[in-house]
């Protein structure tokens, strides 16, 4: 996955801390660090639960966006869905009537008695797209499988009928029997990105649609075979990067060969601010894809560089385990 020399070829890194404009995924600042290497800059951020190991992946990717660059596009530009947060129904329509996105991507089972509140969510979504926008929701695994059934039929009413439902329990056998009981499509997240073997949702029938995200899995190259193995319809999303490591997911959803759904790639607006002046934010709907990595703004480095010691400390030697593993021949 990830080389000795590929790895050595960074000679800068940067860690930065970012405010959510609100909680997002039970995080209020987004950190991580900004590698620079031979074609630019590249972004390393996984999620401080993920243990070395599968922070790897987002170290390859970072690695093959400063050293090796991206596949050829297939197409120029993205179709993007806007991205709803848990919040009330009134800031829900706001956010949805302010993006120019014909999909909405709306988050739900931020509690556990979150339902009331998920339904008038999804209402509010759905009025402020009409009905011909399409309306999809993410329950971050939480469920068990006869809430998730429960809760996607009365969701499903709520917003006129649902696109899919991202990653609504946490296994591969949950997902499949939710898949058997509810007419609605299922999307496998965590169950492909955080998997030893991303195949499995296909192989056990557990999900109608694969949401990549090439951050986590190593790269667009990798993205991109499992994509092709899974032989599913594929969504792009986000890991929740800055406009750098953004840039490579734009770049696997231009390299896809074929793209049916919205992609999950308009989440700088989850962000305060954002380490580059021309961010990756959706005009009309669309982001373009990029052929090479935005360039930091000094200016903006300085603001949104970590100033807590210790938190700098903590990535750095995280950062310095994580290329350790570039030695073992389990990780190539």
């Amino acid at each position: 996955m990830v080389t000795t020399a590929d790895s050595d070829a960074i000679t800068e890194t940067i860690v930065y801390a970012i405010p959510m404009r609100t909680r997002f995924r039970g995080i209020t600042v987004r950190e991580g660090m900004l590698l620079r290497g031979p074609l630019g800059w590249g972004e390393f951020c996984p999620f401080p639960e993920y243990d070395d190991r599968e922070a790897a992946g987002w170290l390859a990717t970072a690695i093959e966006q400063v050293s090796s660059g991206w596949p050829e596009p297939v197409r120029h530009r993205i179709p993007i869905n806007c991205t709803v947060p848990a919040v009330d129904p009134a800031r829900a329509h706001r956010i949805v009537a302010a993006s120019g996105c014909r999909t909405a991507k709306v988050k739900v089972a931020d509690h556990p008695d979150s339902l009331p509140e998920d339904l008038a969510r999804v209402a509010a979504v759905r009025d402020a797209l009409g009905p011909d926008g399409a309306v999809r929701i993410d329950a971050n695994a939480v469920w068990d499988v006869p809430t998730a059934i429960a809760h996607i039929n009365q969701i499903d009413s709520a917003a006129g009928g649902l696109q899919y439902v991202e990653q609504p329990c946490r296994t591969i056998e949950e997902l499949a029997e939710v898949r058997r009981a509810v007419e609605v499509r299922i999307a496998a997240d965590e169950s492909i990105r955080r998997a030893e073997d991303p195949l499995r949702v296909a192989v056990a029938g557990a999900a109608d649609i694969a949401v990549l995200k090439c951050t986590p899995l190593g790269g667009v190259r990798r993205a991109l075979r499992v994509a092709e193995q899974a032989g599913l319809p594929n969504v792009v999303s986000s890991a929740l990067e800055t406009s750098v490591g953004l840039a490579a997911q734009l770049a696997l959803a231009g390299a896809l060969p074929e793209l049916e759904f919205a992609c999950g790639l308009g989440t700088i607006s989850l962000f305060e601010g954002d380490v580059v002046t021309e961010s990756l934010r959706p005009v009309d709907g669309y982001l373009p894809v990029p052929r090479t990595p935005p360039n930091p703004d000094l200016a903006l480095l300085e603001r949104y560089r970590q100033s807590d010691t210790d938190r700098v400390r903590w990535w750095q030697q995280r950062f310095d385990r994580v290329r350790k593993l570039a030695d073992s021949p389990s990780m190539l």
